[in-house]
């Protein structure tokens, strides 16, 4: 948008210049005119008359700006970029695996993302052992992500199977994954 706003300025400016040019060559008082021998100012015609100046209008024209999310409506998913970085290798004892996953929005200004949309889900083989959305308690929060400024969210699994089960998780290899976003699986052990 800046370089849309100086381009318009530098055309205006060069227009601007052009008749300013225009307006001092043709605005001549004769007082800088050399000095004519006298028989040169007997047998010279008179000047023709002026000719017409041409006139120059300028017109300033806005493109509309392309409805983007920028206004603080939601962000769209090609605008975010989420990332879960490695998780501690073993957790041994009472120690809570930690998820920590980061939210940036590479779109053109802000927008409202939904915290509830990540889904850190927990399984060992093909069993499903947990998911952070659905074992949630309350209401996940709206976020405004402003451009570049990342949001980050830890998600702690409290190694139990399922939300409401007593069953705690033996221990094994296990997987944790970011649901439907494209972020690298993690593998970590319980001990």
């Amino acid at each position: 948008m800046d370089q849309y706003w100086r381009r318009r300025a530098l055309a205006l400016a060069g227009v601007l210049g052009t008749v300013g040019l225009l307006a001092w060559t043709c605005a001549g008082t004769g007082e800088d005119e050399p000095a004519r021998g006298a028989d040169a100012a007997e047998s010279a015609s008179p000047p023709p008359p002026p000719t017409a100046m041409p006139t120059v209008t300028v017109t300033a024209t806005t493109t509309p700006e392309p409805d983007r999310a920028g206004d603080g409506g939601p962000c769209a998913a090609e605008d975010l970029v989420v990332h879960m970085p490695d998780a501690d290798g073993t957790y041994t004892g009472s120690e809570r695996p930690e998820f920590q996953v980061t939210v940036v929005n590479t779109g053109a200004g802000s927008c409202k993302f939904d915290t509830g949309s990540l889904d850190v889900r927990i399984t060992s083989g093909t069993d499903r052992i947990w998911s952070s959305a659905e074992c949630r308690s309350g209401e996940a929060p709206k976020e405004t992500l402003r451009r570049g400024i990342p949001y980050v969210d830890t998600i702690t699994w409290d190694r139990k199977r399922g939300c409401k089960g007593d069953t705690r998780a033996r221990p094994g290899t296990y997987v944790a994954d970011l649901k439907g976003r494209k972020a690298k699986k993690q593998i970590f052990y319980l001990r």
